[in-house]
């Protein structure tokens, strides 16, 4: 049995994935057609012509002009359910999703929609495909602190259903030290924390999103090779790096996958793991990522059973449900 094969049929998790960014074209123009909304684009094709992006900013404004196709819980329900199909067929086994509310609540959007939307869906796919789940709410960081506080206030009575909160969007000039207060009130409220930081932002980023912001993981961290001390930390803590690809080449992170950082990331001993962040815009789902970065950077057997343990670990699941993957995790290793 060859890699491919392997990667195929070793069960994952998912760690590091935007619902939005799984609206793929032919979805968008449905949505669009049902919800009637008019695009700016006329094709799917010409959708997809669009998705040449320069840098992050450049992929964000196409993913929050997509972003308006979404207008009622079923929407949401759809677009939750066909990541789920996707994920199945990687055999994901446990996914943490993340959403922005404030995408959506800034359309007038109801926040109870998006969410009942999207929850409804993880529990169906729980049920129907075998795929856990954990909910995670980002605030987008080019907004105001003030604005994500009041996203925090209106997703309390849903606190049932949100596992963690995380930091996302444009980086570069929005440092998470703007959202200290914010995050200090989140986990009074019970939730746990996570933060983009180091995709396009420097390695300070890194640092306040772990002692400022208290993350239990880091969203990309890619750049943390540029401070070796950093690197030493996350590498005696063991902190999680949600690593993208795919994106990371898309966005100009790197120039080409080859050039990509994750097997320096394996060989400093940090807990680095493959994602696939917004796949319908970066041209993969999970099992694309870790195919394309093996046959790129030459990674072995033992690199992807590395990094798909990391990220079972990595998950906010039991200590109990981790164990219960990792072994049939390694039995899969042991059978190839």
């Amino acid at each position: 049995m060859d890699l491919k094969s392997l990667i195929q049929r070793i069960p994952k998790a998912e760690l590091h994935l935007h619902i939005e960014g799984t609206l793929e074209p032919e979805m968008m123009m449905a949505l669009a057609h049902r919800n009637r909304i008019k695009l700016r684009y006329a094709s799917v094709d010409e959708i997809r012509d669009a998705y040449d992006f320069s840098d992050l900013q450049t992929f964000l404004d196409i993913y929050y002009a997509g972003a308006q196709v979404l207008r009622e819980k079923q929407d949401f329900y759809d677009l939750t359910s066909a990541y789920l199909k996707r994920a199945a067929e990687d055999n994901v086994r446990h996914v943490e999703i993340f959403f922005d509310p404030q995408t959506h609540t800034e359309r007038d959007v109801d926040f109870a929609t998006v969410i009942d939307g999207i929850h409804r869906a993880l529990q169906d796919g729980q049920s129907q495909l075998g795929i856990t789940f954990r909910l995670i709410m980002c605030f987008l960081r080019h907004l105001s602190a003030s604005d994500a506080l009041a996203t925090l206030e209106e997703a309390l009575p849903f606190k049932d259903k949100i596992h963690a909160v995380g930091l996302d969007s444009s980086e570069v000039g929005h440092p998470p030290s703007r959202f200290v207060h914010v995050f200090d009130r989140a986990r009074k409220e019970g939730f746990l924390t996570v933060a983009h930081a180091g995709e396009e932002g420097p390695p300070s980023y890194i640092w306040e999103a772990l002692d400022l912001l208290k993350v239990e993981r880091v969203d990309h961290g890619v750049r943390c090779l540029e401070d070796l001390l950093l690197v030493a930390r996350l590498a005696d803590e063991q902190i999680p790096l949600t690593v993208c690809p795919l994106s990371n080449v898309k966005l100009r992170v790197f120039d080409t996958l080859e050039q990509h950082n994750l097997k320096l990331l394996l060989q400093h001993g940090l807990c680095a793991t493959i994602n696939s962040d917004d796949p319908a815009y970066f041209g993969g789902y999970i099992g694309e990522n870790y195919l394309r970065a093996q046959r790129a950077l030459n990674l072995s057997e033992a690199d992807i059973h590395t990094l798909t343990r990391n990220a079972f670990n990595a998950s906010f699941l039991s200590d109990a449900d981790k164990q219960r993957h990792i072994v049939d995790l390694d039995r899969a290793m042991i059978s190839f």
